[in-house]
């Protein structure tokens, strides 16, 4: 997968847009209603990653179990994990961890107040 595929790919998910805040090289994929980052997509010593949000426990699970993630790079390692690209993590547990990152930093509903009436 190329990096401009794996951007496609996460660009697929509903109201997402591409960023580029700190250079040219380093795409973040961010939610349109709330700008939060989903995803963070750039390329390290000839490596190809990104870095998706998950919960603390799938995120260790997800560690043990392939050799191409790890505590997320220059993030919260509880919380995030950084995935090398065409590793060991095949492409369908790829789209899951990228529509469990999508998911956790959504934009909340906001809880409409129900007045009782009399």
């Amino acid at each position: 997968m190329t990096k401009r595929e794996l951007i496609d790919l996460c660009l697929t998910y509903q109201n997402s847009y591409e960023d580029y805040p700190f250079d040219d090289t380093t795409a973040l994929i961010r939610h349109g209603g709330n700008k939060k980052m989903f995803a963070l997509i750039a390329e390290r010593h000839g490596k190809l990653y990104i870095n998706l949000k998950c919960e603390p426990s799938k995120a260790d699970t997800l560690r043990t179990i392939f050799k191409s993630v790890f505590g997320g790079w220059h993030m919260n390692k509880e919380h995030w994990n950084t995935v090398y690209i065409n590793g060991d993590v095949p492409k369908d547990t790829l789209v899951e961890m990228i529509t469990d990152s999508f998911d956790l930093t959504k934009p909340k509903i906001k809880a409409k107040h129900i007045i009782d009436r009399v």
